[in-house]
């Protein structure tokens, strides 16, 4: 027996405020971590809803000097987190208030921790002991409020980042960008289109599935990662079909927060693939994940086949093991109406192998229970663009 195999670092969530209505305490939570005039952080969409002109008066009328950063590309860039540290000085605030999707979360957590830093972005990317270079002394506090159900990058300690020069996403990590409060509020994602809501959902569902697939030695986020799935295939549909329905939008909150808990595990080959995709295409990340899934799932069959059991068992699935594990990701896909092919999501085949290239060394790929070759992404990227399963 290896018993080097079990030696791991362990880290779990932050303190979550979950309910509906609780954003009425975020001039609280922002006092607790010491803010007394923080920047709120988030996408140009969101900012023209009268939740976001809410949320700051809520601030200003608890006394905080509360200013506002929209300036966010859908997937950020380092030039919105240069810009987003500019406002945070230029209006002298002490902490950021991270308010929205994926895009938000990653920009607000990415400008909190550089307003400190003299070194430039790409210097603290999550590679071998990049993160012993922040100074943590200058890192602002964070209280991050998710509008979507996907991502889970509220319980998260990176952010992913586009290079615009080089065209990669780069993922920006460090233990202390966890953000030290989240509020979970259903009643923030009621408005969420439906279509929205599927990609995010199916966001929420690969990251529990590719953490539960990892082969990495973590039990609890192996256990946290069932119930995620779990909660998503309960609970997806019904937030897809009824947006009003608050205890779905709530169930969902907790899944895309378990989600991002449990790929501490480590995540694989849908996200290797997806971070080039959406770097390049400047494509949706939920979506690229949702549309990947099953081919991803075809491709590690033969070393998944334990875990899918398992899954199936737990999911109380009509068909037992791997079969009724992709049977059930394929109805649920048609279900909350996601596209079988990338073709169909407008991703071409001029790129396969710069596709395969940048999937083999991305972050993500170290943790497939598979260490495939850039061929071998290029030729899953093949099939999952031309929808041959």
């Amino acid at each position: 027996m290896n018993l080097n195999q079990y030696r791991m670092n362990w880290n779990y969530p932050t303190s979550i405020h979950v309910g509906a209505g609780r954003i009425s305490e975020l001039p609280q939570a922002c006092r607790a971590l010491g803010m007394s005039a923080p920047l709120l952080v988030t996408d140009p969409g969101l900012a023209a809803l009268s939740m976001i002109d809410h949320a700051l008066l809520q601030c200003r009328d608890d006394g905080l000097k509360a200013g506002l950063f929209s300036a966010i590309k859908g997937n950020p860039t380092g030039q919105n987190v240069t810009d987003g540290v500019a406002a945070f000085k230029a209006g002298g605030h002490d902490g950021v208030i991270a308010f929205g999707g994926g895009s938000a979360l990653d920009a607000g957590k990415a400008i909190a921790m550089m307003v400190g830093q003299s070194r430039p972005l790409w210097d603290f990317e999550d590679i071998g002991d990049n993160c012993n270079r922040v100074d943590v002394a200058g890192m602002a506090p964070v209280v991050a409020v998710p509008t979507t159900a996907g991502t889970g990058s509220e319980v998260g300690r990176a952010a992913v980042i586009t290079d615009e020069v080089e065209h990669i996403k780069r993922i920006i990590f460090h233990p202390r960008m966890l953000p030290a409060l989240v509020i979970l509020d259903p009643q923030l994602s009621i408005g969420l289109p439906a279509k929205v809501t599927a990609a995010t959902g199916m966001d929420a569902l690969s990251h529990s599935l590719e953490a539960y697939c990892s082969p990495l030695f973590h039990p609890m986020a192996e256990g946290v990662a069932l119930e995620g799935m779990r909660l998503v295939q309960q609970y997806l549909p019904r937030a897809v079909t009824k947006g009003a329905d608050v205890e779905a939008r709530l169930q969902m909150l907790v899944a895309s927060s378990m989600g991002a808990t449990a790929f501490q595990r480590g995540l694989g080959a849908m996200h290797a693939l997806a971070h080039p995709l959406g770097a390049l295409y400047d494509a949706h990340h939920g979506l690229l994940n949702a549309v990947l899934m099953p081919y991803v799932l075809q491709a590690n069959r033969t070393s998944i086949e334990p875990q899918m059991e398992r899954l199936a068992r737990y999911l109380n699935l009509a068909k037992p093991g791997f079969i009724g594990v992709l049977d059930w990701v394929l109805h649920l896909r048609n279900e909350v109406g996601i596209p079988h092919s990338l073709a169909q999501i407008g991703i071409d085949d001029s790129r396969i192998e710069q596709v395969g290239q940048m999937a083999a060394a991305d972050p993500s790929a170290g943790t497939n229970p598979i260490a495939f070759s850039a061929a071998e992404y290029s030729l899953l990227f093949e099939k999952a663009l031309r929808g041959e399963l």
